[in-house]
């Protein structure tokens, strides 16, 4: 598929069905993942997968936060992972200061590129997926033993979509670019 297809063509999808995500399938869409650009090419996303149902449920009936659907979706998802960073290797120089005044912010626009750098390459590879944040992140941390240099950062459903809605409407042109 097209870079544009991809794009134009990839949803987030919150019902799957029960056929299982194959290993060597995920780890081809991290093996792509990897290549998402990076702070000084710092490549400080890493990836939990979460296959055991008990586990999964687990997560959603105690670690999501009260009015969000990711509950049923996690249960609706054969495999959830959960993308965690390394700390403090983002934003830094060598001496261990700040480049920029976004401090350490910088590692969650590493994340955001990376988890879309993931979903492009699950949908591609006939997957679907969800990026979700609504959650007790440092509970959850917790409850998977990340260890203590990575930190939490999205959780992802993934597996094959029980149903494919149309895409939202988009903001037009005019309204998202500007010129000077």
């Amino acid at each position: 598929m097209d870079a544009q297809t991809c794009i134009l063509t990839r949803r987030s999808v919150r019902q799957f069905t029960d056929q299982p995500v194959p290993h060597d399938l995920l780890e081809k869409v991290v093996s792509l993942a990897a290549y998402a650009p990076s702070w000084k090419n710092t490549q400080i996303s890493r990836y939990l997968a979460i296959e055991d149902p008990a586990v999964r449920e687990t997560i959603a009936s105690e670690y999501c936060l009260a009015g969000a659907n990711n509950p049923a979706i996690i249960r609706s998802a054969p495999l959830l992972v959960a993308q965690t960073f390394v700390k403090n290797r983002c934003g830094y120089e060598r001496d261990g200061s700040f480049t920029t005044d976004r401090e350490d912010g910088w590692q969650y626009y590493d994340c955001g590129i990376a988890a879309q750098t993931f979903c492009l390459a699950a949908h591609d590879l006939g997957l679907a997926t969800v990026i979700m944040g609504v959650f007790d992140r440092k509970r959850l941390q917790e409850y998977l033993q990340v260890p203590e240099e990575q930190e939490l950062m999205a959780l992802i459903a993934v597996g094959y979509p029980a149903q494919v809605g149309a895409a939202p409407k988009r903001k037009d042109v005019d309204v998202l670019l500007s010129w000077k």
